[in-house]
């Protein structure tokens, strides 16, 4: 078979197209010159020290040192009472005495002798933040034990990391815990996840929160989708799969299907639908998507990881679209229209 010379310089040049859209999407900016270096601070090692040393003065320096999180831990999180009185004391003491907080406690600092590693992953995200929002106020880090109740939690000033719950998937505690973290979840409690959700959370929660009148299932297809795309360029290095919680083989699922699972949405006439007990399924954590795959093997939360490649596409079709524009642009149809969104499946 053969090709005319202009046909093979259409398809040299759509290929450079392509390659230069990749490009252009996970460009990688030199942010070595932005003044942040963060540093976990292991509120968890300082907690402990409440067994040592007399509770009242050791308590008094992590209200000092930690504000409103110590008050957030022992209130929200152990929930042992108020920090107003001292009688919350008595439940601290009989934490420190049960077994399973020793062997907890083992177990984290066998895995994080040192965050090194999660320092530098957060101080280079956290350096992408600052390029992109300059007047962007980063939160403190701390890392604490939850007793399993919070992965994440988020203040005013602060951001903290339960590290027993990115112990690495095989932690001999998950077991017990799999009514809360089922496996499909806790699979992804290991330690190279804690920069992806550092960065989702304050995204989600403090600078793009989602607005409420936002119902319809492209409406948060489309924020899902802007999130997403807020972690390419601030998690650069970090895997697809990672970042969306994805094993490889889902991701894999998804880009053979892409179009099967667009045409599903269209063909069901999800994407106006705003009855919440019809597309949460879309959207939701879940080991597969029903009525999707064969088999059970279709990937989850369908909905989301569509959004996201109709604003990857949307982005490499406008390359002026700030992403700072991007994040501000509420309407999701004008994002969807400009994408021009007409996937094939990887096979065709």
């Amino acid at each position: 078979m053969s090709y005319s010379c202009k046909t093979i310089l259409i398809y040299i040049s759509f290929l450079m197209c392509l390659a230069f859209t990749a490009c252009n999407r996970t460009k990688k900016i030199d942010v070595s010159n932005i003044p942040v270096d963060v540093k976990i601070e292991r509120f968890d090692l300082d907690f402990d020290a409440l067994r040592s040393k007399p509770m009242a003065q050791q308590a008094a320096f992590l209200q000092q040192k930690y504000g409103d999180f110590y008050q957030d831990f022992i209130e929200r999180i152990l929930k042992a009472g108020t920090t107003r009185d001292t009688s919350y004391f008595k439940t601290l003491k009989a934490i420190f005495a049960d077994k399973s907080y020793i062997d907890l406690k083992h177990d984290v600092d066998a895995a994080y002798p040192n965050t090194d590693k999660q320092n530098e992953a957060l101080t280079d995200a956290f350096r992408r933040v600052k390029y992109y929002y300059p007047q962007k106020k980063l939160p403190k880090v701390y890392a604490y034990l939850s007793g399993f109740q919070a992965q994440t939690s988020i203040g005013d000033d602060y951001f903290a990391i339960g590290l027993d719950l990115f112990l690495g998937a095989d932690s001999r505690f998950y077991p017990a815990q799999v009514e809360s973290f089922p496996h499909y979840i806790s699979r992804r409690f290991t330690p190279d996840n804690i920069a992806p959700r550092v960065i989702e959370g304050m995204a989600r929660e403090d600078m793009f929160p989602e607005n409420e009148q936002d119902n319809s299932l492209l409406a948060k297809m489309i924020y899902n989708g802007k999130i997403l795309y807020f972690m390419d360029q601030t998690l650069p290095d970090v895997a697809d799969s990672t970042k969306i919680g994805y094993t490889a083989k889902q991701i894999k699922w998804c880009d053979d299907f892409k179009a099967n699972i667009w045409g599903f949405f269209l063909e069901e006439n999800l994407l106006y639908e705003t009855d919440y007990q019809k597309i949460q399924k879309y959207l939701g954590e879940a080991p597969f998507t029903p009525g999707l795959g064969d088999k059970n093997d279709s990937a989850p939360k369908l909905g989301v990881w569509t959004g996201w490649q109709i604003v990857r596409q949307y982005m490499d079709k406008h390359p002026k679209v700030t992403l700072q524009q991007l994040m501000n642009e509420r309407d999701a149809q004008k994002i969807l229209n400009g994408s021009k969104y007409r996937p094939k499946n990887a096979a065709e």
